[in-house]
């Protein structure tokens, strides 16, 4: 049996409020919840007492490097999840978490307050038979092969394909650097099996069936999820809410931290306030 997942609270103390609603926050394929640093200490500085930050790094990843689920499946992580998430939340992921965010709803609804994606799609593969935007399949191969001979190096170019299109793409890139590099890195196998969660799931003919409240965030500069997604995402989810940050790329929490803190506590109160 896998080791149990850890999952970290802020401010720390890591034990669930009963008091607070809480937000899990799921980061991307490749990186680690150090990414979410800015925006934790936004909510302290703020004030957010209502709401209770917690992040859980995926199976295999940062604090969670040693934990090996067979197989690594959307499903089997969703289930790791819930085991230690013991009472409703909000679910908000980023980029390969906005897939899990959305299992989490379909499969466990009684657990999801509601689901924020984040530079998300319920299919990131670009399909130009069925005029769907994604990504190119040949950048998808390109990282597989990468894989094979340089995990660092892989994860770097991912990196910067996710700031390409950002306003101030170096600062973006150097601090989505440290914060992510400041954790043990995932293996090689690790890796590979998320990236193919990437390139396999498939939530297009599911969207409707989600009954909680879904915000859908994007960058208007974002190469991973393209914009033009977006109308064809709201038609499979007619009841969810957008908004696009002007200027940004796949990491609007990171280039407009801001304006995405803003964006996220005025839909959260109005929702849950």
């Amino acid at each position: 049996m896998a080791k149990s997942l850890t999952f970290s609270t802020f401010p720390p103390n890591n034990t669930l409020k009963k008091n607070v609603i809480p937000i899990v926050l799921l980061h991307g394929w490749g990186l680690n919840s150090g990414v979410w640093q800015p925006l934790l200490e936004l909510f302290h500085r703020n004030d957010e007492s209502i709401y209770q930050l917690i992040t859980i790094d995926l199976p295999g990843f940062g604090i969670n490097s040693a934990v090996d689920i067979k197989p690594y499946s959307l499903a089997n992580i969703c289930h790791h999840i819930e085991q230690v998430i013991d009472q409703p939340a909000i679910y908000l992921g980023w980029s390969l978490g906005g897939l899990i965010a959305t299992e989490m709803s379909l499969k466990y609804p009684e657990k999801v307050l509601a689901s924020i994606t984040v530079a998300s799609s319920p299919y990131f593969v670009e399909q130009p038979t069925d005029n769907w935007p994604g990504i190119k399949e040949n950048v998808l191969e390109s990282f597989h092969k990468q894989l094979a001979q340089d995990t660092a190096k892989t994860i770097s170019g991912f990196l910067k394909i996710q700031a390409m299109g950002s306003p101030h793409i170096r600062q973006d890139l150097k601090l989505i650097t440290q914060l992510v590099m400041a954790h043990t890195l995932p293996s090689q196998q690790t890796l590979a099996d998320s990236l193919a969660l990437l390139s396999n799931s498939d939530f297009r003919l599911h969207l409707s069936k989600i009954k909680q409240p879904l915000l859908r965030l994007y960058g208007h500069n974002d190469s991973l999820v393209p914009k033009e997604v977006m109308e064809k995402i709201s038609y499979l989810a007619p009841n969810s809410d957008q908004h696009l940050f002007a200027d940004a790329s796949h990491a609007p929490f990171i280039s407009h931290l801001d304006d995405f803190y803003q964006v996220l506590v005025v839909w959260l109160d109005s929702h849950f306030n």
